[in-house]
Protein backbone atom coordinates (compact mmCIF):
# COMPACT_ATOMS: atom_id res chain seq x y z
CA UNK A 1 0.00 0.00 0.00
CA UNK A 2 1.41 3.53 -0.68
CA UNK A 3 2.17 5.79 1.82
CA UNK A 4 -0.48 8.60 0.80
CA UNK A 5 -2.81 5.27 1.28
CA UNK A 6 -2.24 4.44 4.30
CA UNK A 7 -2.25 7.96 5.11
CA UNK A 8 -5.83 8.02 3.86
CA UNK A 9 -6.70 4.55 5.99
CA UNK A 10 -5.44 6.15 8.91
CA UNK A 11 -7.41 9.16 8.57
CA UNK A 12 -10.29 7.15 8.52
CA UNK A 13 -9.85 5.36 11.40
CA UNK A 14 -8.83 7.95 13.54
CA UNK A 15 -12.59 9.65 13.74
CA UNK A 16 -14.17 6.44 14.82
CA UNK A 17 -12.04 5.92 17.68
CA UNK A 18 -12.43 9.40 18.29
CA UNK A 19 -16.17 8.75 18.55
CA UNK A 20 -15.93 5.50 20.89
CA UNK A 21 -13.97 7.25 23.27
CA UNK A 22 -16.80 10.71 23.54
CA UNK A 23 -19.74 7.70 23.91
CA UNK A 24 -17.75 6.21 26.45
CA UNK A 25 -17.20 9.62 27.87
CA UNK A 26 -21.26 10.62 27.34
CA UNK A 27 -21.91 7.26 28.81
CA UNK A 28 -19.79 8.46 31.84
CA UNK A 29 -21.54 11.40 32.15
CA UNK A 30 -25.11 9.93 31.52
CA UNK A 31 -24.58 7.17 34.15
CA UNK A 32 -23.27 9.90 36.93
CA UNK A 33 -26.00 12.14 36.16
CA UNK A 34 -28.42 9.43 36.97
CA UNK A 35 -26.53 8.38 40.14
CA UNK A 36 -27.36 11.92 41.49
CA UNK A 37 -30.35 12.86 40.49
CA UNK A 38 -31.30 8.97 42.14
CA UNK A 39 -28.84 10.39 45.53
CA UNK A 40 -30.73 13.40 44.99
CA UNK A 41 -34.45 11.74 45.38
CA UNK A 42 -33.46 9.65 48.12
CA UNK A 43 -31.50 12.92 50.30
CA UNK A 44 -34.25 15.21 49.45
CA UNK A 45 -36.77 14.48 52.20
CA UNK A 46 -34.54 14.24 55.09
CA UNK A 47 -33.12 17.65 54.14
CA UNK A 48 -36.54 19.23 53.30
CA UNK A 49 -37.34 17.39 57.21
CA UNK A 50 -34.06 19.15 58.40
CA UNK A 51 -34.49 22.35 56.93
CA UNK A 52 -38.61 22.63 58.41
CA UNK A 53 -36.84 21.90 62.19
CA UNK A 54 -34.90 24.55 61.60
CA UNK A 55 -37.68 26.52 60.89
CA UNK A 56 -40.40 25.19 62.64
CA UNK A 57 -39.29 23.29 65.36
CA UNK A 58 -41.44 20.71 66.87
CA UNK A 59 -40.75 18.80 70.11
CA UNK A 60 -42.56 16.98 73.27
CA UNK A 61 -45.20 16.81 70.67
CA UNK A 62 -46.68 13.77 72.59
CA UNK A 63 -46.85 15.80 75.98
CA UNK A 64 -48.66 18.74 73.97
CA UNK A 65 -51.10 16.05 72.64
CA UNK A 66 -51.83 14.86 75.63
CA UNK A 67 -52.63 18.42 77.41
CA UNK A 68 -54.56 19.65 74.02
CA UNK A 69 -56.97 16.34 74.74
CA UNK A 70 -57.05 16.97 78.52
CA UNK A 71 -57.88 20.67 78.68
CA UNK A 72 -60.16 20.82 75.07
CA UNK A 73 -57.03 23.01 73.10
CA UNK A 74 -56.37 23.19 70.22
CA UNK A 75 -52.56 21.79 70.17
CA UNK A 76 -51.44 23.95 67.64
CA UNK A 77 -52.15 26.71 69.49
CA UNK A 78 -49.86 24.93 72.13
CA UNK A 79 -47.18 24.58 69.91
CA UNK A 80 -47.55 27.79 68.19
CA UNK A 81 -46.82 29.89 71.97
CA UNK A 82 -44.18 28.01 72.58
CA UNK A 83 -42.33 28.67 69.31
CA UNK A 84 -43.22 32.27 69.95
CA UNK A 85 -42.22 31.99 73.55
CA UNK A 86 -38.81 29.78 73.40
CA UNK A 87 -38.73 28.28 69.84
CA UNK A 88 -39.13 24.94 71.95
CA UNK A 89 -35.83 25.29 73.80
CA UNK A 90 -35.55 25.21 77.99
CA UNK A 91 -34.77 28.89 78.70
CA UNK A 92 -34.96 31.82 81.89
CA UNK A 93 -36.43 35.06 80.08
CA UNK A 94 -34.41 38.15 81.68
CA UNK A 95 -38.01 38.88 83.39
CA UNK A 96 -37.83 35.69 84.92
CA UNK A 97 -39.98 33.84 82.48
CA UNK A 98 -38.81 30.53 82.56
CA UNK A 99 -39.54 27.10 80.42
CA UNK A 100 -40.68 26.37 77.29
CA UNK A 101 -43.88 28.22 77.58
CA UNK A 102 -42.40 30.78 79.67
CA UNK A 103 -44.13 31.24 82.72
CA UNK A 104 -43.81 34.00 85.36
CA UNK A 105 -43.23 32.29 89.00
CA UNK A 106 -45.68 33.87 90.61
CA UNK A 107 -48.00 32.90 87.75
CA UNK A 108 -46.92 29.44 88.58
CA UNK A 109 -47.38 29.70 92.11
CA UNK A 110 -51.30 30.61 91.21
CA UNK A 111 -51.39 27.77 88.41
CA UNK A 112 -50.30 25.00 90.99
CA UNK A 113 -52.68 26.46 94.10
CA UNK A 114 -55.36 26.08 91.20
CA UNK A 115 -54.66 22.67 89.95
CA UNK A 116 -53.03 20.51 92.97
CA UNK A 117 -49.83 20.58 92.12
CA UNK A 118 -49.12 20.85 96.15
CA UNK A 119 -45.63 19.77 95.62
CA UNK A 120 -44.84 22.13 92.98
CA UNK A 121 -41.32 23.92 92.87
CA UNK A 122 -39.62 26.47 90.42
CA UNK A 123 -36.83 24.69 89.51
CA UNK A 124 -39.88 22.32 88.40
CA UNK A 125 -40.88 24.59 85.41
CA UNK A 126 -37.65 22.99 83.52
CA UNK A 127 -39.59 19.68 83.03
CA UNK A 128 -41.20 19.87 79.86
CA UNK A 129 -43.77 17.92 81.06
CA UNK A 130 -44.83 20.31 83.54
CA UNK A 131 -43.73 23.70 81.93
CA UNK A 132 -46.24 22.57 79.30
CA UNK A 133 -49.06 21.30 81.68
CA UNK A 134 -49.03 24.60 83.40
CA UNK A 135 -48.69 26.99 80.46
CA UNK A 136 -51.63 24.95 78.94
CA UNK A 137 -53.73 24.70 82.34
CA UNK A 138 -53.37 29.26 82.03
CA UNK A 139 -54.11 28.89 78.42
CA UNK A 140 -57.47 27.16 79.11
CA UNK A 141 -58.01 29.59 81.87
CA UNK A 142 -57.80 32.71 79.86
CA UNK A 143 -59.97 31.09 77.18
CA UNK A 144 -62.68 30.70 79.69
CA UNK A 145 -62.01 34.13 81.22
CA UNK A 146 -62.59 35.54 77.72
CA UNK A 147 -65.60 33.83 76.59
CA UNK A 148 -63.26 31.41 73.89
CA UNK A 149 -61.44 34.91 72.04
CA UNK A 150 -58.23 33.45 71.18
CA UNK A 151 -56.41 36.91 70.63
CA UNK A 152 -57.57 38.13 73.89
CA UNK A 153 -56.64 35.02 75.98
CA UNK A 154 -53.06 35.52 73.86
CA UNK A 155 -52.75 38.94 75.21
CA UNK A 156 -53.58 38.46 78.62
CA UNK A 157 -50.64 35.61 78.38
CA UNK A 158 -48.01 38.18 77.26
CA UNK A 159 -48.99 40.68 79.04
CA UNK A 160 -51.39 40.47 82.03
CA UNK A 161 -55.05 39.92 82.89
CA UNK A 162 -55.18 43.49 84.61
CA UNK A 163 -53.95 44.91 81.10
CA UNK A 164 -56.17 42.62 78.87
CA UNK A 165 -59.17 43.54 81.30
CA UNK A 166 -58.24 47.41 81.05
CA UNK A 167 -58.32 47.38 77.38
CA UNK A 168 -61.29 45.27 76.37
CA UNK A 169 -63.19 47.50 78.81
CA UNK A 170 -62.65 50.56 77.10
CA UNK A 171 -63.44 49.23 73.83
CA UNK A 172 -66.72 48.64 75.37
CA UNK A 173 -66.83 51.52 76.61
CA UNK A 174 -66.36 53.03 73.39
CA UNK A 175 -69.18 50.81 71.98
CA UNK A 176 -67.01 48.83 69.78
CA UNK A 177 -66.00 45.52 69.42
CA UNK A 178 -62.36 44.69 70.58
CA UNK A 179 -59.85 44.15 67.75
CA UNK A 180 -55.88 43.57 68.22
CA UNK A 181 -54.75 46.44 66.17
CA UNK A 182 -56.97 48.60 67.57
CA UNK A 183 -57.46 48.49 71.52
CA UNK A 184 -53.74 46.72 72.28
CA UNK A 185 -51.58 50.21 72.91
CA UNK A 186 -48.40 47.50 73.73
CA UNK A 187 -46.92 47.01 69.72
CA UNK A 188 -44.92 44.52 71.55
CA UNK A 189 -48.53 42.77 72.56
CA UNK A 190 -50.01 44.06 69.12
CA UNK A 191 -46.77 41.75 67.56
CA UNK A 192 -46.67 38.39 69.93
CA UNK A 193 -50.82 38.05 68.84
CA UNK A 194 -49.93 38.46 65.56
CA UNK A 195 -46.72 35.94 66.06
CA UNK A 196 -48.67 33.17 67.90
CA UNK A 197 -51.84 33.06 65.47
CA UNK A 198 -49.20 32.99 62.28
CA UNK A 199 -47.80 30.16 64.17
CA UNK A 200 -50.31 28.48 64.91
CA UNK A 201 -51.35 28.13 60.85
CA UNK A 202 -47.72 27.64 60.25
CA UNK A 203 -48.02 24.34 63.00
CA UNK A 204 -52.01 23.36 61.50
CA UNK A 205 -49.89 23.06 57.41
CA UNK A 206 -46.86 21.34 59.08
CA UNK A 207 -47.48 19.12 61.63
CA UNK A 208 -51.42 18.25 61.78
CA UNK A 209 -50.39 14.54 62.39
CA UNK A 210 -47.65 14.88 64.63
CA UNK A 211 -50.22 17.22 66.57
CA UNK A 212 -53.32 15.12 65.95
CA UNK A 213 -55.26 18.61 65.16
CA UNK A 214 -58.11 17.08 63.37
CA UNK A 215 -59.12 21.03 61.96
Amino acid sequence: MSAHAQTRTASRRRPTRRAKVLRRRLALIVTALVAVGIATLMVKPWADKAVQELSLPLRHEDVIRQQAADKNLDPTLIAGIIYVESRFRDQTSHAGAKGLMQIMPTTADYIARKSGGTRFEQGDLADPQINISYGSWYLRYLLQRYHGNVPLALAAYNAGEGKVDEWWRNAVDDGERFRVADHIPFPETRAYVSKVLSARRDYRREYAAELNFKG
